[in-house]
Formats: C-alpha cells, sequence, structure tokens
C-alpha cells in the first residue's frame, strides 16, 4: 500500500489526533507567513499532498500536473467538535481516492475525485 505525506495549510487545525503523525506537516510549524507560491513548491519538491480550505489551491492543481496533489476540504462553518467527526468519518475515502486523483473536494456530502 503506498504511503502519502501530508502538508497541512494553516487554515486547519494543527492540534488534531488523526493528522498526528509523521506522514503529517502543518505549514506553521514551517513558516505561518509563507505564500501559497511558497507552500506549492515546497509541497511539490517533497511529493505531497496539500490538505487546505483554501480555494486557490484546488484552482492552481487543475492547471498543473502532480505533485502535489490538493484535498480541498469544503465543509463550510462548523463547531470543531463537528469538523473532527465529519473528517473522521470521511478521511478513509479520502486516502483511498488520493492515489487516482490530483484533487479531492471533501464536501458534508459527497467526496469527488478530480483527474
Amino acid at each position: 500500500m503506498e504511503e502519502f505525506r501530508f502538508l497541512i495549510d494553516v487554515n486547519l487545525p494543527r492540534f488534531f489526533s488523526l493528522w498526528n503523525n509523521a506522514q503529517y506537516i502543518h505549514q506553521a510549524d514551517l513558516g505561518d507567513e509563507w505564500s501559497d507560491t511558497m507552500i506549492w513548491q515546497y509541497a511539490k519538491a517533497q511529493n505531497l499532498t496539500i490538505i487546505t480550505k483554501d480555494s486557490d489551491f484546488s484552482s492552481r492543481i487543475l492547471l498543473h500536473t502532480p505533485p502535489p496533489k490538493v484535498i480541498h476540504i469544503r465543509l463550510g462553518n462548523m463547531k470543531m467538535s463537528q469538523f473532527h467527526d465529519a473528517i473522521n468519518t470521511l478521511w478513509p475515502e479520502v486516502i483511498s481516492l488520493n492515489k487516482n486523483y490530483k484533487l479531492i473536494n471533501v464536501f458534508a456530502d459527497r467526496i469527488e475525485g478530480i483527474t
């Protein structure tokens, strides 16, 4: 089974048990002030998948070939406990789709993979 590595954008929780292992790097550990271009270049060089709520990365991946890949979290506004519950429920399918798609859009009611 292929093991993926991920870069979590600064707009997502830093302390989240699901993402608390060596496969996950939080942008805050690299530098809060990084531009989107710096994040993109780092993720590309390290062959990472960017996890974000920022639509800029979704737009960018549509014009490029991975790496990096992008997982766009599009759950809307919700309490942190609801966010954790949703991601914990959806994450196995997201990981499964990450192998075959360059962009994965994660909604509360569905997950879309885009090649």
